[in-house]
């Protein structure tokens, strides 16, 4: 179901995206124990990350050589945890770009998240950049009971954002902004389920 409604999809394209630092993530489903589960990462503490410690999908900046955001997103995520989507998944889709915030004068950059079908059992090789690799189950994010809110501050400027607590860590942000859209299309459209999102 979610594979033929990736198909009908009509991800937003930002206009701007081919004047802006490009970027790209890999979302990679696959079925474990009976169950579908979404891969994510947490990335490692490190200073002047500005996501430093936070969960997120493999993905990264478009290089000079990267032909796409597909490339990058096949490239990052070897090099980030140590398996070629090429010849273990399957690209069902991708969804919307989502453009990030500005930060210390730099423009902001455009993020595009590919949805990957895992096809066979992989192992793991972390690099430096990630400290762990978590498989999140879609039913717990599609519970809208398990959604909480959280106090997000930078500089005067204070929100309440939403998100969720899997197993004492925090998934909000840029990637509960690409979750939403994909659970979206698993049950429909969810007036509970509503991210703040940017244009």
């Amino acid at each position: 179901m979610i594979e033929s409604r990736l198909v009908e999809h009509r991800p937003r394209r930002k206009w701007l995206r081919r004047l802006r630092q490009r970027s790209a993530v890999a979302m990679i489903l696959s079925v474990r124990k009976g169950e579908l589960h979404i891969l994510m990462i947490k990335r490692a503490e490190r200073e002047g990350d500005p996501w430093s410690g936070h969960m997120a999908f493999p993905g990264g900046r478009m290089d000079p050589d990267d032909r796409h955001g597909y490339a990058v997103a096949l490239r990052e995520t070897e090099e980030e945890i140590g398996i070629h989507l090429a010849e273990s998944a399957t690209c069902i889709g991708r969804l919307s770009e989502i453009r990030t915030r500005p930060r210390r004068g730099l423009l902001s950059m455009f993020i595009t998240p590919f949805v990957f079908r895992l096809e066979k059992e992989v192992h793991f090789r972390p690099n430096h950049e990630v400290a762990e690799v978590v498989w999140v189950p879609l039913e717990f994010l599609l519970d809208t009971d398990q959604r909480e809110t959280m106090s997000w501050q930078r500089k005067r400027l204070r929100m309440t954002l939403p998100c969720y607590i899997y197993n004492g860590r925090r998934i909000w942000g840029l990637s509960l902004m690409m979750l939403d859209e994909l659970m979206d299309l698993v049950e429909g459209p969810n007036p509970q389920r509503r991210t703040w999102r940017r244009g």
